[in-house]
């Protein structure tokens, strides 16, 4: 039975080269930082600022998660609103009084909300997926 001997060795992509850089009590604190929040190594986080990979994206996660949210409060907030109009479209439409103009642009503006949502839940899997 043949030993295997482990991963093969890299025909192309080696890296064989080195660079070595001298930073200040700040500058490393900062990059330390940097590691923490971004989930990278020093050496991923100087390569990627260095040869600017448009793959990777930095992000900064603590940042993101403010935005986000905020985002998903004002959704929240939206909803309810959406709500408390159907309801009173709703006192309207059992009296008898509610104009058909309200009901097509209530519509309209569901819809236009739906598809902001679903634009929204979909930049959400992309970030998620290439945070993995």
């Amino acid at each position: 039975m043949r030993k295997l001997s482990g991963r093969p060795p890299l025909t192309e992509g080696k890296r064989i080269k080195k660079i070595d850089a001298r930073f200040t009590e700040a500058e490393y604190l900062e990059i330390e930082k940097m590691e923490l929040a971004l989930g990278l190594k020093k050496t991923d986080l100087v390569r990627l600022r260095l040869l600017g990979t448009s793959a990777a994206i930095l992000v900064n996660s603590k940042e993101l998660i403010k935005i986000l949210d905020a985002a998903g409060t004002e959704l929240g907030r939206a909803g309810n609103n959406i709500n408390q109009l159907a309801r009173y479209a709703n006192i309207l439409l059992l009296k008898g009084i509610l104009d058909p103009s309200v009901v097509l642009q209530f519509n309209f503006l569901m819809e236009k909300y739906n598809s902001n949502q679903k634009a929204l839940e979909t930049a959400m899997r992309k970030i998620m997926k290439k945070g993995r």
